[in-house]
């Protein structure tokens, strides 16, 4: 299938249309010539409304944490941005639910197929984690984390840049002091 088409085809997407509070409205940004890809969870409330990826208080540090621009960010010929749930899921008791997993399982290969030009791929929170990483059962997402260098060149794991996790960061210091400057390099020398 071709990489337009498949796009298409996620745009059109109702799969488990039943399941979603806002109703379907995949979000992504992505060309094949993408050398950067970054892999969040779901879009929020925020994203779901506006249809833009990232467009939120977390993608401003996101942004902030990979050293680009608006301009550089939303530039799908660089960047691809593919969460693990191209929609809304809804909200649960501690903020919003996890993205639903027909999502991954029926677009998610196919996709990626696509992406050959990533030489770095960003991974945005435990559910991008546990999808491209495969921790061992029990590794919580900051030892995941911790293990950063680990993963170099071609992949690094972070915590979800949501405001939410400002504790979370003050805690671990180590996170904007060595990863993102690290994080960054790779980035700027891929752009």
């Amino acid at each position: 299938m071709s990489f337009r088409k498949l796009a298409s085809d996620i745009r059109a997407c109702r799969l488990c249309a039943e399941h979603l509070p806002l109703g379907p409205r995949p979000v992504f940004q992505a060309l094949p010539s993408a050398r950067i890809l970054v892999v969040g969870q779901a879009p929020g409330t925020a994203v779901h409304k506006s249809g833009i990826p990232f467009d939120d208080p977390s993608g401003e540090r996101l942004r902030g944490w990979l050293g680009v621009s608006k301009q550089q960010f939303y530039d799908a010929s660089k960047i691809a941005l593919v969460p693990m749930g191209f929609c809304y899921p809804g909200r649960g008791k501690g903020g919003d639910l996890p993205p639903r997993p027909e999502c991954a399982q029926t677009w998610r290969s196919a996709l990626l197929a696509h992406l050959k030009n990533v030489e770095l791929t960003v991974l945005v929170g435990r559910y991008a984690v546990d999808w491209h990483l495969q921790p061992p059962r029990g590794h919580t997402l900051t030892q995941v984390v911790a293990g950063w260098r680990s993963h170099l060149p071609a992949r690094v794991p972070l915590p979800h840049p949501s405001p939410r996790n400002t504790l979370w960061l003050r805690r671990n210091p180590w996170v904007e002091a060595e990863l993102v400057p690290e994080l960054q390099k790779l980035v700027v020398g891929l752009l």
